[in-house]
């Protein structure tokens, strides 16, 4: 999980640098990846981790590990994620990815590095929506628009009776 507004860069579909807050990472042959397969983005280029390895992340974003094979003596540094805090709001893309707004001539540039942004190792982060309060207030909304269906339709007939009676008498 990301702590604040920290992102974290990844490489897009079209090669450019784009930012998720997804943080289930893997490694495969591509080497540091997200879930769907996506490298990660390192101090100088994709984060390439060789198969096999054992690795962990500080809270920093720096990757430690050591090799198939090898003890936990032979502890390396692997890279740092690259992690930003965008000073604007990001705009989502159709890939799921997000990105800076394009500046005046439509080029869009890639954010700095923040230094302080920071990672839990190991922690996924939740979704802020419960799904039964959700379906509850859901619930009672309805209930509330029927019962004032209820209201306007006996209003209506209400001033339907009115007009019959007037008409009656005039």
């Amino acid at each position: 999980a990301l702590e604040g507004d920290a992102w974290i860069a990844v490489q897009g579909d079209d090669g450019a640098e784009a930012y998720t807050r997804r943080g289930d990472l893997q490694v495969d042959g591509d080497g540091l990846v997200t879930l769907v397969g996506r490298p990660v983005i390192g101090d100088g280029g994709p984060i390439i981790v060789p198969l096999g390895s054992s690795i962990s992340v500080g809270a920093d974003g720096t990757l430690s590990g050591y090799g198939e094979g090898e003890t936990p003596e032979a502890l390396v540094d692997m890279g740092r994620i690259k992690l930003v805090t965008p000073e604007q709001a990001l705009l989502r893309g159709d890939d799921g990815l997000f990105r800076p707004a394009p500046n005046a001539d439509g080029e869009v540039a890639a954010l700095p590095a923040d230094e302080n942004a920071r990672v839990a190792s190991g922690a996924l982060e939740g979704s802020n929506v419960s799904a039964i309060e959700a379906m509850v207030s859901m619930i009672d909304v309805a209930r509330r628009y029927e019962m004032q269906m209820k209201v306007i339709s006996t209003a209506d007939e209400n001033a339907q009776r009115a007009n019959n009676l007037l008409s009656i008498q005039g």
